[in-house]
């Protein structure tokens, strides 16, 4: 018993994304650059709406939400990874495998509801203005937050108890450059058919349901922009929802892509660039997305360096 208890927590192997080639050198430090650029944009996005008023709305409150998942995503999977590269070696231990497995998984599922979420903020801002302070007041935001934050949790922690008490076979080597689901599954030496069958299963629902609310929302949105008699009111409308729907391809685009495609189908290349995409490439583009197309953002940006070049 002591021995198998001892085995089960062995350390597990990940591959990494690059080797000691110039060109993989090359490659390891564009990613240290854009893993930086997500550290700052994100972590700027959240402290400028702590700071401005004018950005203490529902729809901020939001974005900052997101920006925080999006910060503790790239954090879950890219320091391991820099580390594992520059010291040469490649183990993960039982524990921070599963604590890894847990914070992507809590982090992947939490987004999907957020975006699924802040579509609908988007649908009362465009479809009934003069209700928001209603429907959307700041105690409706901090539930729609929590929903998304704990009901994610408690999937992921789900997935992650049972994922981890399966018996694992042989080197314990993953292809991958983090625990991400697939890749952990792969190592399992027993039949887990039936539950990778509902993990499957489970996964469309998680990100199918989302998208289901994210085209109902704008399917209303669509059809108020076009009763619209403005062409200014229609601009106005397109450039609210331009930033949200971009950020909304992205991610589910990558998520689909990883996740709904047939195990017989993929390959550990396949997974690595699925995986790099919605775990590195889209948080560092979302705050780009919303500070360079969001007029508020950029307007209290520059409030808040005017005021701070001003007290200097």
């Amino acid at each position: 018993m002591w021995l198998r208890n001892q085995t089960s927590l062995a350390d597990f192997v990940l591959e990494g994304l690059f080797n000691d080639s110039p060109t993989h050198l090359f490659l390891f430090c564009l990613t240290m650059v854009v893993f930086l650029v997500a550290l700052s944009g994100n972590t700027l996005t959240i402290l400028l709406i702590c700071v401005d008023r004018g950005l203490h709305t529902p729809m901020y409150f939001l974005l900052s939400q997101l920006s925080l998942m999006d910060l503790m995503h790239v954090c879950t999977t890219i320091p391991k990874m820099a580390t594992n590269y520059l010291s040469g070696r490649k183990s993960i231990s039982f524990v921070g495998c599963a604590t890894q497995h847990f914070l992507y998984l809590s982090l992947g599922g939490a987004e999907c509801v957020l975006l699924a979420l802040m579509s609908y903020d988007r649908y009362v801002a465009i479809c009934h203005p003069l209700r928001y302070t209603v429907l959307m007041s700041r105690k409706v935001a901090l539930m729609m937050a929590l929903m998304s934050w704990l009901g994610a949790s408690l999937n992921s922690l789900i997935h992650t108890v049972i994922l981890m008490h399966f018996p694992f076979c042989g080197s314990r080597k993953t292809h991958h450059f983090y625990c991400e689901y697939p890749a952990v599954m792969k190592l399992v030496c027993v039949d887990v058919t039936v539950y990778e069958t509902t993990a499957h299963i489970s996964t469309i629902v998680l990100l199918l349901l989302p998208i289901i609310l994210v085209s109902t929302s704008y399917g209303f949105i669509l059809h108020s922009v076009i009763e619209m008699r403005s062409a200014g009111s229609k601009r106005n409308a397109f450039a609210t929802c331009s930033s949200h729907l971009t950020v909304v391809s992205l991610w589910f685009g990558a998520c689909i892509f990883s996740y709904m495609r047939p195990r017989s189908q993929r390959t550990p290349l396949q997974d690595k660039v699925g995986s790099v995409f919605y775990s590195i490439i889209t948080p560092t583009l979302n705050p780009l997305i919303y500070t360079l197309r969001n007029k508020d953002v950029a307007k209290a940006l520059r409030r808040v360096l005017r005021r701070d070049f001003i007290s200097q």
